[in-house]
Order: structure tokens, then C-alpha cells, then sequence
């Protein structure tokens, strides 16, 4: 393998970690986290082997939505810090080796942002046609809805613009105009200047609504893909390496799309359909569902998957069928408080697998050793649970767990002035937190340290073909990644039996090949020849093995 080459696309090779600076670590005890105090966290990222920091909205917001309701699209929320904390957080990390991307919010501004402020007060507003409107109320599908507990319609009425205006998210939320230049010109320069401010790349949110057709103004000529393409050489004009990670909920043809044709749009895509019919199979505790959305998964030359357990939004699960979605549902989230919207769950895995922690580690065991770039939301690393108390999909945004001190070592203000609860009981901050995890090397957090070194010191799972492979057991997924001379099987026992497998790899290896275990404490090299490989698994158990043609010096 030419490990160089790595480094020519990172992010194939990367670690990601979601945050909110809002509920990392409050640093002036005012209730609400702060840059100062991620500033103070950056080495504890580094310390677990991040490689890139991906963080939520921390601009200026009336945070209806969590931050995502933007008034100001080149400042620092006041409440986090200012652009010289910023700027100071972006050096830090660079120094420890790691990179930042930010969340670019585009398809939607806070109503109270001033663009719609003035585009609402005239006609004849410069900003007028930043925002989609209507003299007549369209027909539409009530699916387009994207939050149905807290809008009926698409469309609201404006008394003062005296038209109906298009938001497909809150009604505070109204839509960006993607069909306007002008528009098009102020998202390249608000790329631009984070950019300049050090950011390595941006995690485009809802970008199909980005791109909606009804979007556009119903006379102009746009190809949406053409906006991507167009943004995509702007932003790597101005950043060769910069990274655009897309969110795109959408089937695994649809979402292929969004890579381009010559994969010059969107270089990482979260893998939805992987995501959802993982739940499903866990459900199952059979492989077929994961193994089959694995297969559909189109590899695309210089782009990637990014793949995830969790994310910050609900556990959406609006691809899997009806009855799917319910077995899912059964599984791990039976309490009708625990869902949302119908589609999916406000849930963290832990309290979805009952804190079963052989079954935890192979669910994450698993992502890291997907085909694609694994993205961990804050508090994984640790097993943090959600508040159920907190409403909607904030349920799992609550505190940073630090340590089993006042509010989780978050914060030393009094818990009624802390923005957001945190967790209690059995996954709360008593029971699971950073402190007494790095003390405990059986811990969950520094088994997670392993497993991301492991990763990263894997990169035929980021660089190389995939292939699922044939096995004698319903339970078990093999896949096979293959990058220039490396090959690794990794396998992984969704059942709570244990069993004895038998892989068939589909090829011959050369005789004298051997097996080196990338995972066993002492790791051996047993002889074996054919096209088969015979491994025991635990219930819940996983191995990783690398397959060596004999002469080939074996990895620490």
C-alpha cells in the first residue's frame, strides 16, 4: 500500500465528530457553551484521534431551531464567543492535527434575518427576490412538510409583503431563492469567507431542498446540479483540499446523483440508505437488510460515503417500509415519547440496545469498518444517553458529559440557567461520563480510542472496493475492502448467539498467505490457503482480519 496517497483526499481516510458548540463545555458559566470552552476541549479530540471537527451553527440566531434559524451569516452568535475566539478554536485544532468544517445553511434564513426583512417591507426590495413568493397560494403535496407537528403547509401568508412565501422547514424559516445570481454569488461568499477564516469545508445541510425545483423562480432556466458543480470549483479554487459533505436523504440511486457525473459535485454523502437498513437488520438481528443497501451502494471514483449511528436530527427511518419502520419501532423505541414525526426516533443507541455493551461495541465496531468515512456525534465516544424530557429531535443535544460533578462538569451554573437539561438516571452524567471513563481502560471510551486509531490505520476501508461476502450464517455480515495490495474481511455477528462462520472470500490466495487479526491484544498469523475463512464470534462479537500474501511484513 502507498500510504502517502492518503493524505491527497483526507477525508476518505477521516474521523468525524459532530458538535454544538452551545452544549460542549460552558467556560464563563453563564449556562450556555461557549468557544473558550471548546478551545479547552480541542486536545481531549485530538487525545481520541478525531481528525476533523465538524461544527453546528454558531452564528447569530434567534435559536427557534437550534442555531439553524441564521440572522447573520458572517458573525458569532454572541452568546459562544466572537470571531476571534473563533479564529483562535480553527488554529488550535489545526495545531493537534486536526481539521474544522462548519454547517453552511443555505436553503433558509431566520425571518428575522435582514434580508427578509426588507424583501417583506417592498415590492420593489432589492432582497425581494431572495425569497420565493406567490401572489396565489400553489397546490402541494403534504408530504413536502418537513416538521408535520409544527406546520401544515409549505406556504405561509404574509400580510405585511401582502404574498404567500415558501419554507419547507418552520414558517420562520423562509426559503432562499437558489434561481436568483444573486443568491448564488452571496452563497459563494459566504463559503468564501469562512474559508478564509481557516475552515477546511462546509456540511451542506438539506441539500435536496436546496435544489427543489419549486424553489426556483418558474422562469428561469437552472440546473440545480449545475449550482453544485459551479460551487464545488469555486470552493476548491479558493481551497484545493476543502471537503463539501452533503445531507441528502434520499434512496441510493437518488443519492448517487449528488456526487456528479464525474464526482465534481458533493465529494461525501451520509449514507442514509445504510444508516436505516442497519437499525432494520439489528432489529432482525439478521444481516440480509445491511448486506443488501451495502451492495446498492455505488463507489464513485475521488468521493465517499460518510457513514453514521447517529446523528444530531432524529433517527430518521422514512425509507424503510411501513412494517419495517414498526419492527424498528418494537425494537427500540416502542414508547410513542420516544418517536417522532411517524418516521423515526429521538433516541442514542445505548438506551436503545439497554446499555448492552458487547452489542454497543459491535454496533460501532461496524461503522468504523464500513465502506466510507465514519462520523461520530459528541458523546458517543462514551455511551451518552438522550433526555426525553427536552422536546422533539433536541432530545439527544443535551450537555457534554465531563465528569459526575454539577451538570456534568458542563457548567457551573445553576442547572434552571443551563440552556438544555442534562441527562439523568441510568446514562446521566453519575454513571457515564469522560472523567471516570479515562481512568477505566475497559472503558468504553478507551476501547473507542483503540477502535479509531484501528480505523485510521486502516485505509483499504476508506480507499479500497467493497464487496459483501457469502456466509454460512443469517447473522453475520463479511464484507471485503481491497486497495492495492491490502485486502481486510471484516465480519460482525448481529445475533446474540454465538456461531462458528465460514466466509467464502471468492478467490484464491496464494499459498502461505496468513490471517493477522487487527483487533486481538496479541495478535497472530495463522497459516491458511483456499478461498475460505472459518472465524468464531461471540454474540454481538466482531473481527477484523487483514490478509497478507506470504513475504508481507505484518502491522503493529
Amino acid at each position: 500500500m502507498t500510504l502517502a496517497r492518503t493524505s491527497d483526499l483526507w477525508w476518505k481516510n477521516a474521523v468525524l465528530y459532530c458538535l454544538d458548540v452551545e452544549t460542549f463545555l460552558d467556560w464563563n458559566d453563564d449556562g450556555h457553551g461557549d468557544l473558550a470552552g471548546l478551545i479547552e476541549r480541542i486536545d481531549y479530540l485530538a487525545g481520541i484521534g478525531i481528525s476533523c471537527v465538524w461544527l453546528m451553527p454558531f452564528q447569530p440566531s434567534p435559536n427557534r431551531d437550534d442555531g439553524y434559524d441564521i440572522t447573520d451569516y458572517y458573525a458569532v452568535d454572541d452568546r459562544l464567543g466572537t470571531l476571534g475566539d473563533f479564529v483562535t478554536a480553527i488554529r488550535t485544532a489545526k495545531d493537534r492535527g486536526m481539521r474544522v468544517i462548519i454547517d453552511l445553511v443555505v436553503n433558509h434564513t431566520s425571518d428575522r434575518h435582514p434580508w427578509f426583512r426588507s424583501a417583506r417591507a417592498s415590492r420593489t426590495s432589492l432582497f425581494r427576490d431572495f425569497y420565493v413568493w406567490r401572489d396565489e397560494r400553489p397546490p402541494e403535496d403534504p408530504s413536502a412538510v418537513v416538521f408535520p407537528d409544527a406546520e401544515e403547509s409549505i406556504w405561509t401568508w404574509d400580510e405585511k409583503a401582502g404574498q404567500w412565501y415558501m419554507h419547507h422547514f418552520y414558517a420562520h424559516q423562509p426559503e432562499l431563492n437558489i434561481a436568483n445570481p444573486r443568491v448564488r454569488e452571496e452563497i459563494a461568499k459566504i463559503a468564501g469567507f469562512w474559508l478564509e477564516l481557516g475552515v477546511d469545508g462546509f456540511r451542506v445541510d438539506a441539500v435536496p431542498f436546496l435544489l427543489e425545483e419549486g424553489a426556483t423562480a418558474s422562469d428561469a432556466a437552472l440546473d440545480p446540479h449545475d449550482f453544485l458543480e459551479d460551487f464545488h470549483r469555486f470552493v476548491t479554487r479558493r481551497k484545493g483540499d476543502a471537503l463539501l459533505l452533503g445531507e441528502v436523504n434520499l434512496p441510493a440511486k437518488g443519492l448517487r446523483e449528488f456526487f456528479g457525473d464525474q464526482g465534481d459535485e458533493l465529494q461525501l454523502l451520509f449514507n442514509f440508505p445504510v444508516m436505516e437498513r442497519m437499525y432494520l437488520a439489528l432489529a432482525r438481528q439478521r444481516s440480509e437488510p445491511l448486506a443488501e443497501a451495502i451492495a446498492a451502494s455505488e463507489r464513485i471514483e475521488d468521493c465517499q460515503y460518510a457513514n453514521f449511528v447517529r446523528n444530531h436530527d432524529e433517527l430518521i427511518l422514512d425509507q424503510l417500509s411501513d412494517d419495517e419502520r414498526q419492527e424498528v419501532f418494537d425494537a427500540f423505541g416502542p414508547d410513542e415519547d420516544m418517536q417522532l414525526f411517524g418516521r423515526g426516533l429521538r433516541r442514542r443507541l445505548p438506551p436503545m440496545l439497554d446499555g448492552n455493551e458487547q452489542r454497543i461495541r459491535m454496533v460501532y465496531s461496524l461503522l468504523f469498518s464500513l465502506p466510507g468515512t465514519p462520523v461520530l456525534f459528541y458523546g458517543e465516544e462514551i455511551g451518552m444517553g438522550e433526555n426525553l424530557a427536552i422536546d422533539g429531535r433536541l432530545s439527544v443535544r443535551s450537555p457534554m458529559q465531563w465528569t459526575d460533578e454539577r451538570n456534568g462538569g458542563f457548567s457551573q451554573a445553576r442547572p434552571s440557567r443551563l440552556g438544555r437539561p442534562v441527562v439523568e438516571g441510568r446514562f446521566g452524567p453519575l454513571a457515564v461520563n469522560v472523567a471516570a471513563q479515562r481512568r477505566d481502560p475497559d472503558s468504553l471510551l478507551n476501547w473507542m480510542e483503540r477502535m479509531i486509531r484501528r480505523r485510521r490505520e486502516t485505509p483499504e476501508l476508506g480507499w479500497g472496493e467493497w464487496q459483501v461476502l457469502d456466509t454460512d450464517s443469517p447473522a453475520v455480515l463479511a464484507l471485503l475492502c481491497e486497495w492495492e495490495d491490502g485486502i481486510v474481511v471484516t465480519m460482525h455477528n448481529l445475533g446474540e448467539e454465538p456461531c462458528v462462520v465460514t466466509v467464502s472470500l471468492g478467490r484464491d490466495l496464494p499459498e502461505g498467505s496468513q490471517v493477522h487479526d487487527l483487533l486481538a491484544e496479541s495478535p497472530d498469523a495463522d497459516g491458511f490457503g483456499g478461498d475460505v475463512v472459518e472465524a468464531k464470534l461471540e454474540g454481538f462479537g466482531f473481527r477484523w482480519l487483514r490478509l497478507k500474501p506470504p513475504g508481507q511484513p505484518t502491522a503493529p
